[in-house]
């Protein structure tokens, strides 16, 4: 995932298997306090050895542990960016034929169509999540105390939302 790769640029690299094996052992758990204890785990190695590996990983607790909230059957589904990767790949593709774009019109009349002919392959049945799974997602009941809140957020003023 791009965290991980963002993590092993906080990690001295020397340490780089070590940490991301572990990382990787959070995601390999059968439910969610087994994932919670491992994770737990991963801070207690690295708390005292890697001060900026420990906060790095700590500020992100709820992101990385949030797919325990799914039912364990679509866990790697949610994890996994797999599908974001091969759409940024395509137009990555598409835009280095290319180059240079001269206007944001042009690169939105190349790229556009990617994101059409995706969004067309999801409508049309080939989708990531199943109606069914979707479903069932919904009915997982989520604890109002593991919600984040961001009541720290400053308030918008009308005109920065113009701009």
């Amino acid at each position: 995932t791009h965290y991980a790769a963002n993590l092993m640029a906080a990690t001295p690299k020397n340490l780089w298997p070590a940490v991301k094996a572990m990382l990787h052992s959070v995601y390999d758990q059968p439910d969610p306090a087994s994932v919670n204890a491992q994770f737990d785990r991963l801070l207690d190695y690295v708390e005292t050895k890697l001060p900026k590996v420990f906060a790095h990983l700590d500020a992100a607790r709820a992101d990385i542990l949030a797919f325990t909230a799914f039912p364990k059957d679509v866990w790697q589904q949610v994890w996994s960016n797999n599908p974001n990767e091969r759409l940024n790949k395509e137009i990555r593709r598409r835009t280095d034929v290319v180059g240079i774009f001269p206007n944001r019109d042009a690169i939105t009349r190349l790229v556009g169509p990617v994101l059409a002919e995706q969004s067309d392959e999801r409508a049309e049945g080939r989708r990531y999540f199943g109606l069914e799974v979707l479903a069932r997602c919904r009915l997982t009941a989520l604890d109002p105390s593991d919600v984040p809140q961001h009541t720290d957020l400053p308030a918008l003023d009308s005109t920065e939302i113009a701009a």
